[in-house]
């Protein structure tokens, strides 16, 4: 049988740095230090060299294996086969000295951000690993298997082709209400925006102040209901909380014409009315999470200028209020790119609103981290024909949320685009001048140490921004794995400052690094704020609000 070196091509280093002159070529025409040009060019030509030599001649005592250091190539048959071997060297070599290049871009900061970017979107893409004749896994796999996962990978192709999106997961391995999105509940109250869900109390008693969460509506709210052993929803009603949660309504073209007032008045503040005559309670606690976040600190702000403060308490979990430091996003983010949007997709598009469509945010989101969430699942399903695995969270990030343009084209502009929400008086939302500092509750922001959604320093700026008493937790890991940390795993770790100085740098240099989830010292927080125990409802809802259905209600369940 044929060795898998003889599907490689027969790349030479000429050929190699041919390929990057012209790129060099193509870079040059921005500005780049001619000095920087000359050293970089000098050290990919002595790279280059090094590689080939060391292709034709291995050292004495060598064992012909060498080590990249990247996953994509770790696997033996990278190391073992000398083509595919110099193959990869080479592409590392061209890749850093291509991002070399753009770091040495001269140029405002956020030109410089979008150069580096869309350099590493190609270099992600161009990677060897990513095409069948160049990846020796692909090719030793269709030999060993007489040509099976080629033709599976066709398959798995067609098959992702019908579903729109590259596959993540197995999604026939989930089912919302079935094995993800199980605590125990009932929708008590819907309209068109949204359901909100009231959960079951797992002891005899409860705190007497409700608590109601907000999630994000570009998303599903079950990530924090996943599985029981890490359920923030389940956590929460364990610690005699009675939850309510906001299930958004995937919008569909009836809801096309919904603006961000509409999110606010008619979902947000609506939720908290419900809950609070539900309960018969003058006050609840509050949590958003991501634009969740956002969107239940407007609420506030609206009923805070109606003269109206519901909230004991307000938690922001990875959330942004201040919207000067976006991260990658903010690359995307222009007034070109802003009124482009406006004019497709608001009430004043030709032939009227159009609809985000869910699958634009999850693509934009996955090239986000595209080795990780595109190109490695490229590879497995279409060069080697595997299925991926069952994992709840990846079935949650694929099961998207559609918007409204004006809600959408309204939230950009005025937050990250122009930044307004901050702005004391800036904004009028529902008829109402917006100013977050009158928002009397305490306040607890959740940030997240490796966020590159909600960098952690633009969720500590929110300290400056609410004016309740406020205690701040930075938590390791990113913007999803962060924030769904439950104590029973005893992962990561998080730190604590209970001073707030205004340099969030200095935050963290005096901050105490404690191992384990935050969720402990948040229930900790919150017990004082949370009223007396009494006897937990026998039932869900009230009178007025009877049980709709079972939890986790019809809307979570629609696709986008």
């Amino acid at each position: 049988m044929s060795q898998p070196n003889a599907f490689l091509p027969d790349l030479d280093a000429t050929a190699m740095s041919a390929a990057m002159n012209e790129t060099w070529q193509q870079l040059s025409g921005l500005k780049l230090p001619a000095a920087t040009m000359s050293q970089l060019q000098q050290d990919y030509l002595k790279g280059a060299s090094a590689i080939w030599n060391q292709n034709l001649q291995p050292a004495p005592g060598a064992d012909g294996k060498p080590a990249m250091g990247d996953k994509r190539f770790t696997a033996k048959d990278w190391s073992t086969h000398p083509g595919a071997a110099y193959v990869a060297q080479m592409y590392l070599l061209n890749s850093r000295t291509l991002m070399q290049m753009a770091e040495a871009v001269q140029g405002d900061a956020k030109t410089k951000g979008r150069i580096r970017f869309a350099v590493q979107q190609w270099v992600d893409a161009v990677s060897p690993s990513n095409f069948l004749a160049l990846n020796p896994e692909a090719l030793q796999k269709a030999l060993s298997s007489q040509g099976q996962s080629l033709s599976q990978g066709m398959q798995n192709l067609m098959d992702d082709a019908r579903k729109g999106h590259v596959s993540q997961t197995d999604e026939s391995a989930f089912e919302v209400g079935r094995n993800v999105a199980t605590t125990e509940g009932a929708v008590v109250f819907e309209n068109e925006l949204f359901q909100l869900i009231e959960y079951k109390a797992l002891g005899a008693k409860v705190h007497e102040r409700p608590m109601l969460f907000v999630p994000p509506c570009i998303n599903k709210y079950y990530l924090m209901d996943l599985q029981p052993e890490n359920s923030l929803i389940r956590y929460t009603v364990s610690q005699g909380h009675r939850l309510f949660v906001v299930s958004w309504r995937n919008p569909d073209m009836s809801l096309v014409h919904k603006t961000w007032d509409d999110y606010i008045e008619d979902a947000a503040i609506r939720a908290i009315d419900v809950v609070l005559d539900v309960t018969g309670a003058k006050s609840l606690n509050t949590l958003g999470f991501c634009v969740g976040g956002t969107i239940l600190a407007t609420a506030l702000g609206v009923l805070a200028a109606r003269g109206r403060q519901p909230a004991a308490s307000l938690t922001m979990m990875t959330s942004l209020l201040d919207f000067s430091d976006t991260g990658v996003l903010d690359l995307f983010i222009d007034e070109a790119g802003v009124r482009l949007r406006e004019m497709t997709m608001s009430e004043n598009a030709p032939g009227g609103p159009k609809l985000l469509k869910g699958q634009e945010l999850a693509t934009t989101f996955s090239f986000l981290r595209p080795n990780e969430l595109v190109w490695n699942y490229v590879v497995g399903n279409y060069l080697k024909g595997e299925s991926p695995p069952a994992f709840d969270l990846l079935y949650w990030n694929g099961d998207g949320t559609n918007l409204p343009g004006p809600m959408y084209c309204w939230y950009l502009r005025h937050t990250y685009l122009q930044d307004e929400l901050k702005l004391p008086g800036k904004l009028t939302v529902c008829g109402e001048k917006l100013d977050l500092g009158q928002i009397k509750a305490p306040v607890f922001i959740y940030a997240s140490r490796d966020d590159h959604i909600v960098p952690w320093k633009a969720g500590y700026a929110s300290t400056r921004i609410l004016k309740g008493k406020t205690k701040f937790i930075l938590g390791a890991s990113g913007h999803i794995a962060g924030p769904i940390n439950p104590p029973v795993h005893n992962k990561r770790n998080y730190w604590t400052n209970d001073k707030l100085p205004a340099d969030p740098d200095a935050w963290f240099d005096a901050a105490k690094a404690v191992p384990g989830s935050w969720w402990g010292v948040w229930i900790d927080w919150l017990e004082p704020l949370s009223g007396k125990q009494m006897a937990a409802p026998k039932s869900p809802g009230s009178r007025k609000y009877p049980p709709i259905e079972a939890a986790p209600g019809r809307y979570v369940k629609q696709k986008a």
